[in-house]
């Protein structure tokens, strides 16, 4: 048997407890919430792995949480008769508890009590709610299936350090016993507590038991009564539930303070019996972009907990959706494997989606300013059902929003639908261009031509975009052209307007000076045309139809993966006064040509591969003369 050890709290854990005992004023209460969410949750494991092997019951299979309290010893035990932990699972958990968010959470703290104080559930740190109001704290706990001999006993005042150490320990499962700070004798108070159950673990199905009342005190040998009503919320009609009662679940759930954007209860009833109920946040989550952190949605068989596995139940793009499912069709001893190659699973995972996007495009049609507000939390994750959904591409399509040039504020406001009904009648294609962010975008000289005609451009700027357009190529039988891609003929579009000089023309008349800066510039382009998407700017980088594009190209190589390399085309503006002053014989056509290269990779937010041979051309440009024999920029002294 192992003696007692002495083990000092991790740096991150020891800011919290600080925080704990000398910060947190206000909700203090909400430390017996976290014991009994993190009991119930300990019975919920163990109902289910006894499915495959009931001896972990060790005969005692009425599973549940105890309250208790002693107003002369000033202490509050929670014990319940769940799966508990070994040794080595306490040190884990509650004494080195890195995997758990602790330092995320100290990152987010705002130093608002009342704000932080409800960051503590949903960092998973609840255990150490505790310490808001304990001198001490006893844990003793036997996993189950264990023998009696290997109990295990934790202890720590909240300082720097905590102790562990073996002990005999007959029932299964955990007790914790907090010995009080003499301010937090309002806790001492059977009606005190009761109130809290009801308040925050009501619908937790399992009993959560006190003792009988004699006036203010429990009786001494009196009988445990069951204190929460324990029925499950989601399975009582929807007249019946208040908002309030919604609300509480949904913190339940999230431990988010905030009411939820939307609440989603729905009972299918036929060949396939469920219960789903969703709730989309009204703020996005800490951990909204691990995707591997999958924890919002629930899975019950007839009102028992199976398992948080939002992974078979709601796709990756919507992993911010919090709720359960309750099944009546599926057995109980329901694995990750058996949940991978089920239909009754993909039907009701059909049924959810569909759900859950119906419910956004009446929130995006009702309440706009709403719609944006989500958008604006979640929009850049939504995107990616695009890429990941094909079943419900369209629906999505359509709640889709982007920031376009008929803005100046760079919100992602316009819906794809919006952009159509603003096209001109004769435009065929939706035009959109991608970029690192906004300012690179609405600066973009691909844009020049498409403002001076008033055509809009949708300004996609998140990363993944890229993928979207990739998957997204058209939108009510009009295509997505890049305005960044291949040939421009904007001639259908414009017609009508002010006559332009014919491309041909131009062509020919710069055919010499082109084929000039294509040997110039040798292989760092596949080639040189007289562009006429320029207006303002002497040139522009284009991607060829079929080529990935300079900013998708960036965007791999960023995240380190290997990205196919094209040439891009090198397009000049022949009414620009530099080009129009270059010379094909020029002695210094070289450095031109690679100048007007550079500043076009510039302007789209490359970085340039050799930037002391662009500053030493330029340089050289400015006190030099002008391309075909111009006056001197800077003269002699």
């Amino acid at each position: 048997m192992s003696k007692a050890q002495t083990f000092s709290f991790q740096t991150e854990v020891q800011q919290l407890l600080h925080l704990m005992i000398h910060s947190l004023y206000s909700h203090k209460e909400i430390f017996l919430r976290e014991l009994i969410s993190n009991a119930s949750d300990a019975c919920d494991k163990l109902r289910f792995l006894a499915l495959t092997d009931d001896s972990l019951m060790e005969n005692d299979a009425e599973l549940g949480v105890d309250i208790d309290f002693d107003k002369r010893a000033k202490t509050i035990t929670v014990r319940d008769n769940g799966i508990g932990m070994s040794r080595d699972e306490v040190v884990e958990n509650i004494g080195t508890i890195a995997r758990s968010g602790t330092q995320q959470f100290v990152e987010a703290l705002s130093g608002d009590q009342a704000q932080d104080s409800n960051l503590i559930g949903q960092f998973g740190v609840g255990f150490y709610s505790v310490f808001m109001v304990a001198e001490k704290v006893t844990l003793t706990t036997r996993k189950a299936g264990t023998d009696k001999s290997e109990g295990t006993r934790w202890e720590s005042d909240g300082g720097g350090d905590y102790t562990v150490d073996n002990m005999e320990l007959e029932p299964r499962g955990t007790e914790i016993i907090i010995k009080l700070r003499d301010s937090e004798k309002e806790f001492l108070d059977g009606f005190r507590l009761r109130s809290i159950v009801g308040k925050y673990s009501d619908h937790i199905s399992l009993p959560i038991r006190m003792r009988e009342m004699d006036g203010d005190k429990p009786k001494k040998e009196g009988e445990w009564e069951t204190v929460n009503k324990g029925s499950a919320l989601w399975a009582r009609p929807k007249k019946q539930i208040t908002e309030e009662e919604y609300q509480t679940f949904y913190t339940t759930l999230s431990y988010d303070p905030e009411p939820p954007l939307a609440t989603i209860h729905n009972r299918v009833e036929g060949k396939l019996e469920y219960i789903s109920l969703f709730y989309i946040p009204s703020r996005a989550p800490f951990d909204l972009w691990d995707r591997e952190r999958r924890h919002g949605v629930k899975l019950y068989v007839r009102r028992i907990f199976i398992m948080d596995d939002a992974e078979h139940l709601m796709p990756a793009y919507l992993r911010y959706v919090r709720g359960i499912v309750d099944s009546a069709d599926l057995p109980l001893n329901v694995s990750r494997e058996f949940l991978q190659h089920n239909k009754a699973i993909d039907k009701i995972r059909g049924a959810s989606v569909k759900k859950i996007l119906n419910e956004l495009k009446k929130l995006a049609a009702k309440d706009p300013e709403k719609y944006l507000a989500y958008w604006g939390e979640f929009g850049r994750v939504f995107k990616e059902g695009v890429v990941e959904d094909q079943d419900n591409k369209n629906a999505i399509s359509v709640l889709l929003r982007f920031a376009t040039t008929k803005q100046n504020d760079g919100k992602q406001a316009v819906s794809l639908d919006d952009y159509v009904n603003r096209m001109p009648a004769n435009q065929k294609a939706i035009y959109y261009l991608t970029a690192d962010n906004y300012t690179a975008a609405k600066d973009s000289p691909h844009l020049e031509v498409f403002r001076k005609h008033d055509i809009e451009v949708l300004l996609l700027t998140d990363p993944i975009d890229e993928w979207v357009v990739n998957h997204l190529t058209e939108y009510q039988e009009k295509p997505l052209k890049s305005v960044a891609k291949g040939a421009l003929d904007l001639d259908e579009v414009v017609e009508g307007k002010a006559s332009e000089p014919k491309d041909e023309e131009k062509n020919k008349a710069y055919e010499e000076l082109v084929g000039q800066i294509k040997t110039a510039l040798m292989d760092r382009v596949k080639d040189v045309r007289v562009s006429n998407r320029l207006t303002d700017s002497p040139a522009c980088l284009v991607a060829d139809e079929h080529d990935i594009g300079a900013n998708l190209e960036r965007i791999l190589k960023s995240v380190g993966q290997d990205a196919p390399t094209f040439k891009p085309i090198l397009e000049i503006n022949p009414d620009h006064p530099i080009i129009v002053a270059l010379k094909p014989d020029s002695d210094d056509l070289a450095d031109w040509a690679n100048v007007l290269f550079d500043q076009a990779a510039l302007s789209e937010g490359a970085h340039l591969a050799e930037p002391a041979a662009y500053v030493k051309r330029v340089n050289s440009l400015l006190t030099g003369n002008l391309p075909g024999g111009g006056s001197r920029i800077i003269t002699d002294v």
